[in-house]
């Protein structure tokens, strides 16, 4: 079986989950499953209609309960969601140790660093957990040199012209 790599997709820009979500459906193309877990996407689950439709290859999983952007909620709702934060990164966890995907994404991960609800050495015990044949794919804005070790490859994306503006 082959290794699975670790890759970080990283930037200011859009396009990282774009990126992930289309190493998903080459992967699922060979035959493998892929679960996706977001992080600070809200729970939107209209917008996931269509991808839904890619089950039981691609399973999406968020665990946050409000569709507000994170910065804007209050601190009691800040609490909350940081709970069911961290009751997603439990569940990346058992995802791992029972090994029950070939690519597991988490989408947005090194966001949940700059807003100190997570710590680097949580990503890196994740990393190590990972059985060798599973493939792992972290998107988010900022990369901390930490974690450069523990990648195979990393991906930075960045605008290089932008007329929409």
């Amino acid at each position: 079986m082959e290794k699975g790599l670790v890759k970080i997709y990283c930037g200011e820009t859009r396009g990282k989950s774009t990126l992930a979500m289309g190493r998903a459906i080459m992967k699922m193309n060979d035959g493998l499953t892929v679960y996706v877990i977001q992080f600070l996407k809200g729970c939107m689950n209209d917008s996931l209609d269509c991808v839904r439709r890619l089950e039981p290859e691609l399973k999406i999983f968020r665990f946050e309960e409000t569709d507000e952007v994170y910065e804007k909620l209050d601190d009691q709702m800040k609490l909350e969601e940081n709970q069911n934060i961290l009751n997603a990164m439990n569940f990346a966890r058992k995802v791992l140790s029972v090994g029950e995907c070939d690519v597991l994404i988490l989408d947005e991960i090194l966001e949940l660093l700059d807003y100190h609800i997570i710590k680097v050495e949580d990503i890196i015990g994740l990393i190590e957990k990972k059985p060798d044949y599973i493939e792992m794919i972290l998107t988010g804005r900022n990369l901390p040199k930490e974690l450069e070790d523990y990648a195979d490859y990393i991906s930075r994306i960045e605008v290089i012209k932008d007329k929409s503006k």
